[in-house]
């Protein structure tokens, strides 16, 4: 892991990874590891490389409510329909929450799956990151994430923008800020992950003091920060031993593009208005309120990027100080800036057919609400929105139960999802294999997980 400290934020001990008073953490590399004529190949049958496709995966920690946000049940009980009205979407017949004004003038823009119906049930990231369940039968080494499989199977766009990132902050409850390791397909694959909290282990970092992401702009400076870097560390005897991903860490950060990307100085500040201001303070065991990594995702996959992760806030609302309704009157309307917005910047950059979106969480709410005006875990109905990719938006995919227990029409699993993506990108999922440390064939989706054909 190379981290890249900049001046933390005393008062809370964290860094937000992408502001000025933060550090840039880069946990692993993920170059494409593929001969130059595989990549070729690949890239001339699928697309890729030709344009900016790629994907981002917009990660809420903790089981948001598909019924107070994409699935209101308007005539149920009052105790399972709760406090919120639903509204009107600019596509007839879509009602979505009326805290999600800007998201519902612009719904012909999105697609909306409210039947997701194989939740695992664990708080956990990793069907998000992975489309499979822990208790999935895995190879040795472990199954690979979404951006491990794109990294593998596609390679890299620009040499100097891994085609694997995350924005995932490391969140007290861990396996919310995982973004999941590439598995059998090597560490090559890993996610460069972009943010952080200060590493807690130091002998899992290697820091490069004096480098700050106002130098990251700075190429020249940073080329000598890292020149004198090497002279030490060559002095020891140690660089012969560092890790190969390391190396190509480093390599990347001579390059200013990926450094550019981050740098939101650089961004137009009507375009960066639109997504909203960002609430840097972790939200107890889960992420900040970033609203500007959604700019930053963007910029990103501008840049090269093939796939971007990104957890946001905290989502596991039972009672107490996570009533419900007052956090969602809080958190709604700044997600409902900062997708849209999104949504809006890669229409207007013409990105709209190459860039997909998904936002979803790893399980539903309860549809009764609890003696605390709250709901529960509820693992047996599950929505998502998905843009971009060239998909055909402005429907809802699916239905569940006139009080939202579990979908009774278009029942959707994560991994049909991933295909979805996976084809949007110009990967088969049932095509392009790899074989695994005991010459298994493996696919990045199980045989009869086919995309949605509601949107491809």
């Amino acid at each position: 892991m190379l981290t890249i400290l900049g001046r933390a934020d005393k008062k809370t001990g964290f860094c937000d990874g992408l502001s000025r008073r933060g550090f840039l953490q880069i946990g692993g590399a993920a170059m494409g590891g593929l001969a130059l004529n595989e990549i070729l190949g690949m890239e001339a049958r699928a697309g890729l490389g030709s344009s900016n496709k790629a994907i981002i995966n917009i990660y809420l920690p903790g089981g948001p409510s598909h019924l107070d946000m994409w699935d209101l049940k308007p005539n149920a009980p009052v105790e399972i329909r709760g406090e919120f009205s639903p509204i009107n979407t600019n596509v007839p017949g879509i009602q979505i929450c009326e805290l999600f004004p800007r998201i519902a003038a612009m719904m012909d823009k999105f697609a909306v799956v409210r039947s997701l119906s194989d939740s695992d049930g664990a708080h956990d990231g990793y069907q998000c990151m992975t489309g499979r369940k822990r208790s999935d039968r895995a190879p040795g080494g472990g199954w690979p994430s979404a951006g491990a499989w794109i990294s593998r199977l596609g390679g890299a766009a620009d040499d100097a923008v891994p085609p694997n990132l995350a924005m995932m902050y490391t969140t007290g409850e861990r396996r919310w800020g995982d973004p999941q390791t590439a598995g059998f397909l090597g560490a090559k694959h890993n996610p460069f992950n972009l943010v952080g909290r200060k590493a807690r282990e130091k002998s899992e970092s290697m820091v490069l003091n004096g480098i700050t992401l106002e130098r990251l702009r700075d190429r020249e400076q940073l080329r000598s920060s890292l020149d004198q870097f090497r002279r030490e560390v060559d002095a020891t005897g140690r660089m012969d031993g560092m890790d190969a991903n390391l190396q190509t860490a480093m390599g990347i950060l001579t390059d200013s593009k990926l450094g550019d990307a981050l740098d939101l100085s650089k961004e137009d500040p009507r375009i960066l208005e639109r997504y909203g201001k960002s609430d840097e303070k972790f939200q107890r065991d889960g992420a900040p309120k970033m609203v500007e990594n959604f700019c930053i995702a963007r910029r990103l996959v501008e840049a090269g990027a093939r796939y971007v992760s990104l957890n946001y806030s905290r989502w596991d609302w039972h009672g107490g100080d996570g009533m419900n309704y007052p956090r969602s009157r809080e958190e709604f309307p700044l997600l409902d800036q900062a997708l849209s917005a999104l949504v809006t910047d890669l229409h207007e950059r013409g990105l709209d057919r190459d860039v997909s979106v998904v936002m979803w969480g790893e399980f539903g709410r309860t549809p009764k609400i609890n003696k605390n005006n709250s709901r529960d875990h509820w693992p047996r109905a599950n929505a998502a929105m998905l843009a971009g990719g060239g998909m055909r938006t402005g429907q809802a995919i699916g239905e569940t139960n006139k009080f939202g227990e579990e979908p009774v029409k278009r029942p959707v699993k994560f991994q049909e999802v991933f295909a979805t993506l996976y084809h949007n990108l110009g990967l088969n999922a049932h095509r392009d294999r790899i074989f695994d440390g005991s010459g298994t064939p493996r696919y990045p989706v199980d045989a009869g997980n086919e995309p949605l054909q509601e949107l491809v």
